[in-house]
């Protein structure tokens, strides 16, 4: 079994491809990193570091890879061949690849009449969508009745701590053991290839809320709560007491939102949740608050990791919800002085306020009890500085 895959960086390697490989796939990596491709193809293998106090250590074996600026054909040989794409070059790098993805998947058509799954692996919602999309903009209408009988693009969640890191070898990389890559089904051409760790469901969304309103919320409280005490990395503030009660408490009122929503069973959310927690507070990973906690405006966007919860609890159970307005307060706090959003988001609230600020990027009308349990836990803060 082949199975093409766009991006040989940390989270090609350490993710998508050493699951791939460890399915018993060939996995063919497609890059533009002359020394990342060189390596792979002189080692034919790579190590995976899992960062926990195991210490273990797996040895990914069965790969390659081509330079797809430098060879074009092979790509193409390759995807005519695949038994499954996937991606991991980010979703500003998808339309870059699109061009080559639609040349191989309309060469396949005369060639190969196996159906073929593609699966973007990107930190965005809609991804394999986004790219199908980017595909069918290079191709006839004629050709796109043969891509939509031929090709499946299945949107995915993937879910996986890589840090930052510099190692010895450029082919080793360090991940966490925790890691989720979940797939619709929907839009499968035909069965769909078996490769171990990836869970099919039949709709995504809640699942991607799940991780929106776990891993992303819990995240982002840290890092503000975090911040506010002028601490450096999530471990930090997850030592933190407070912090760590603090983060407790919003994720278990975001947990009541998707359990209510869901229908899910409350035990089985709660060990998720403590799983989510632990991962936050593994020593072997260092993340810099001010990285978790860059882009303030997006984070308080009203469908966003904060706010969306906040506002839904509030709709559900007519209560304020004391840990996720806390988080927001902290996070109306963020002033560092190298993100543009910060400085915007404080520029704001000095010409409007709190409230014109809410309003402005949360879509929060004043009237809104959350607005006065917002201001009240900005106080809070900011005496207790």
């Amino acid at each position: 079994m082949l199975a093409v895959h766009f991006g040989a960086g940390n989270i090609g390697r350490g993710f998508i491809g050493s699951l791939l490989s460890k399915s018993g796939y060939e996995v063919v990596f497609v890059d533009v990193n002359d020394e990342i491709v060189r390596l792979l193809n002189e080692k034919k293998e790579y190590r995976v570091l899992i960062a926990d106090e195991s210490g273990k250590e797996e040895v990914i074996r069965n790969v390659s890879a081509v330079n797809s600026q430098k060879e074009y054909d092979k790509v193409i040989h390759y995807l005519i061949e695949a038994d499954l794409v996937t991606t991991a070059v980010g979703p500003n790098i998808l339309p870059v690849i699109s061009s080559t993805l639609a040349e191989g998947l309309r060469k396949r058509l005369s060639v190969n009449p196996k159906p073929l799954h593609i699966i973007a692996c990107e930190n965005m919602i809609g991804g394999s969508t986004f790219l199908k999309e980017k595909v069918f903009e290079k191709i006839s209408e004629e050709e796109k009745s043969l891509f939509e009988k031929n090709y499946g693009f299945l949107d995915c969640a993937v879910d996986r701590i890589v840090p930052n890191q510099k190692n010895s070898d450029p082919l080793t990389v360090t991940v966490e053991p925790f890691f989720e890559w979940v797939v619709e089904q929907k839009n499968a051409v035909g069965d769909i290839p078996k490769v171990k760790g990836m869970q099919l469901v039949h709709d995504l969304m809640p699942y991607i809320e799940r991780k929106l309103l776990t891993v992303n919320t819990g995240h982002a409280i840290a890092a503000y709560l975090g911040y506010n005490k002028k601490l450096q990395t999530i471990k930090e503030a997850m030592d933190d007491e407070e912090i760590y009660s603090d983060v407790q408490k919003a994720l278990s009122e975001s947990g009541a939102v998707l359990v209510k929503k869901y229908g899910w069973d409350e035990n089985e959310h709660q060990a998720y949740i403590e799983k989510i927690i632990h991962r936050f507070t593994n020593p072997s990973i260092s993340d810099e608050i001010v990285r978790v906690a860059r882009s303030p405006i997006r984070k308080l966007g009203a469908n966003d990791r904060l706010m969306k919860p906040a506002k839904q609890y509030y709709e559900l159970f007519k209560e304020v919800p004391i840990g996720l307005t806390k988080g927001i307060a902290a996070l109306l706090l963020f002033d560092y002085k190298e993100d543009p959003e910060a400085i915007e988001l404080q520029e704001t609230i000095k010409k409007v306020g709190m409230e014109g600020a809410l309003f402005q990027y949360s879509q929060l009308e004043k009237e809104h009890p959350l607005v006065a349990a917002i201001q009240k836990q900005v106080e809070w803060l900011k005496e207790s500085k």
